[in-house]
């Protein structure tokens, strides 16, 4: 089968590799749609933390973000599963440790990313073998496109959460990439008077599109209260300004990050009596994003600039995007096509 390989930072290539197969309690999906993250662009790059940390080393399958079919499974494994549209859970923990018995299975020590950590092949190929226990599966009224947005759309969703608004309260998010954008969709559906804010003008000019309370750049923010502010941005500075912004008592929520370290006063935390979260994974947010879409409540469609096919991916972790992208931040590739546009 064919599948997107990164070599080495800025090498890549599509090569063909000997398609998986459902070993005891796995199951073997075609994959249909798969999203390209920043996390993938890190990799990329070579900046990745886990490139240099040992969890993590070069060639790489990457993809966490997809959705597809079951074609087959493994011993063990409910033959019902085939057939199924399903996405899966990026993060696949031991099952048997303290954390993973209590639910954190998504920060277990020995843990395997999809795509990302101890050589897991991603869904960036025709195909992705991953464990039944990590599926979820997709309702009728939640396509193929909306599919593969489950997972970012659970980061997002965890963020909202934590930033633990009511219908009134006022949020600033700042980034407005596919994960601050979903944020916003999030709580604008709970009536939470959200704004966005960022350091490009096409960026902000999209989000300005999209309903919000309002989109700045981040240098004409205004001096409203912010009971709560998102850091969706990979901007080093992002998060002390986060905690300059939000109220004393309020709430910041971390998400975004770079690849060099941001500093924080702690101070000021201390001083403003505020709350901060951090946000890993969507793992514990899976299932209510599905429903959360599947009601129609969010729809995270316009986010999607282009669909690709495998060929494209290097020049868009390369930062070139289709030329007949839209403005949408996020590009989705069809391992499937034989072209790359959309």
């Amino acid at each position: 089968m064919r599948a997107f390989v990164v070599t080495a930072p800025f090498a890549v290539e599509v090569r063909e590799v000997t398609p998986p197969v459902a070993e005891a309690g796995s199951v073997v999906v075609d994959v249909q749609r798969v999203g390209v993250c920043g996390t993938d662009v890190d990799f990329f790059r070579g900046d990745m933390a886990y490139l240099h940390d040992g969890h993590a080393s070069f060639p790489m399958r990457l993809g966490h973000e997809w959705m597809g079919t079951v074609t087959a499974v493994g011993d063990g494994v409910e033959r019902h599963w085939i057939g199924r549209r399903v996405t899966g859970d990026t993060m696949l923990g031991c099952g048997t440790c303290r954390r993973c018995r209590s639910g954190h299975q998504h920060v277990c020590e020995t843990r395997r990313e999809v795509g990302i950590r101890d050589d897991f092949p991603g869904a960036l190929a025709e195909q992705l073998v991953v464990p039944v226990t990590s599926l979820h599966a997709l309702p009728d009224s939640v396509d193929d496109a909306t599919g593969a947005l489950v997972e970012p759309g659970g980061n997002a969703l965890r963020s909202l959460l934590a930033a633990d608004l009511r219908a009134g309260s006022r949020l600033l998010v700042l980034g407005p990439g596919t994960i601050g954008l979903l944020v916003a969709f999030f709580a604008q559906a709970r009536d939470i008077e959200v704004h966005v804010a960022g350091v490009t003008a096409p960026t902000i000019e999209f989000a300005g599109t999209l309903g919000f309370g309002g989109a700045w750049d981040q240098s004409e923010i205004p001096e409203l209260e912010w009971d709560a502010v998102v850091n969706a941005s990979n901007d080093a500075d992002s998060p002390a300004r986060a905690l300059d912004l939000v109220v004393p008592g309020g709430r910041v929520v971390y998400v975004g990050f770079g690849s060099g370290p941001s500093e924080i006063d702690t101070r000021a935390m201390t001083l403003k009596d505020v709350t901060a979260v951090g946000i890993l994974s969507a793992s514990p947010a899976l299932a209510e994003t599905i429903s959360i879409y599947a009601s129609g409540n969010v729809d995270p469609r316009p986010l999607i600039g282009a669909t690709i096919g495998l060929e494209g991916v290097g020049d868009v972790l390369n930062g070139k995007r289709p030329a007949t992208a839209g403005p949408g931040p996020k590009i989705h590739v069809d391992p499937t096509r034989e072209v790359t546009q959309a």
